[in-house]
């Protein structure tokens, strides 16, 4: 049996990046910030830089599911983290595995398009996202443009977080660093009303992986048990300090510094 020490798992479902900057190694860097233990599952192999990304390869279904059962019956997982699918087949693939773990938090980021503007998900792999793993998310953490994509028919992004919310999501966190707005707000929906706004210094810089950084520390707070609320708000306020000290290695976006805090001590 596991003991009372250990830490929270949470299982991410997330594409591997060569840069390092965004998808599963974003995931295990947030998730360890937050005092979890990762099991990455590994959605897909992409080719890219710090300032898009060339091509992708999605990871066969059946592999998919393997990676995720064979760890699903050997440790607790506490939550899900989802990201980049690659394929309809993987939502299918993810959608038996949710099917047997209901009750199991989960924090879905609708990765659509890589920050240089690669499409990343085709209209019928959102129609499978809505239909088969919305019902299961407890919050989804669409950018403005993902959830207009997301949401077509709805002609501004509070109708489109009533509809992402009627798709069965139970929370929705829709963020705002692509409006053309002086502060980065971000809004919440749930209960069929809008919750909670927060508003966030707008930083200079753009940034690869702060969609999967704050998704991945939503889902390790809520893997420590913390309400959903409560993890939505940390996990902003991580978000932000990461890309306040995030640093450039490449010709494209910063990385988010998501161990910003490792230092803190040294520094004073």
């Amino acid at each position: 049996m596991p003991q009372a020490n250990t830490l929270p798992v949470v299982m991410s479902f997330a594409g591997n990046d060569p840069s390092g900057g965004a998808g599963i190694s974003a995931d295990i860097e947030a998730i360890a910030a937050m005092g979890c233990h990762c099991a990455p599952v590994i959605t897909a192999l992409t080719v890219q830089d710090t300032r898009n990304v060339q091509r992708f390869v999605a990871t066969e279904s059946g592999l998919l599911a393997e990676q995720a059962r064979a760890v699903l019956e050997d440790m607790p997982v506490a939550a899900f983290k989802v990201g980049m699918l690659g394929s309809v087949e993987n939502v299918t693939a993810l959608h038996a595995i949710l099917q047997d773990y209901p009750d199991t938090p989960l924090v879905l980021d609708p990765v659509l398009a890589a920050g240089g503007g690669t499409e990343l998900a085709a209209d019928e792999l959102m129609d499978a996202m809505r239909t088969l793993l919305f019902p299961y998310t407890t919050v989804l953490t669409p950018n403005s443009i993902e959830a207009r994509r997301l949401a077509p028919g709805a002609d501004t992004l509070e109708a489109c977080a009533q509809s992402l919310l009627a798709d069965g999501c139970e929370l929705v966190l829709i963020t705002g660093a692509h409006e053309a707005t002086e502060t980065v707000d971000n809004h919440l929906y749930g209960n069929h009303r809008h919750l909670e706004s927060f508003s966030w210094g707008r930083l200079p810089h753009d940034y690869h992986g702060s969609g999967c950084t704050l998704a991945s520390a939503i889902a390790g707070l809520l893997a420590h048990g913390l309400e959903p609320f409560s993890a939505i708000h940390e996990a902003q306020e991580f978000t932000w300090e990461a890309l306040r000290n995030g640093y450039r290695l490449g010709l494209g976006q910063h990385h988010p510094n998501r161990l910003f805090w490792a230092r803190d001590s040294e520094e004073d």
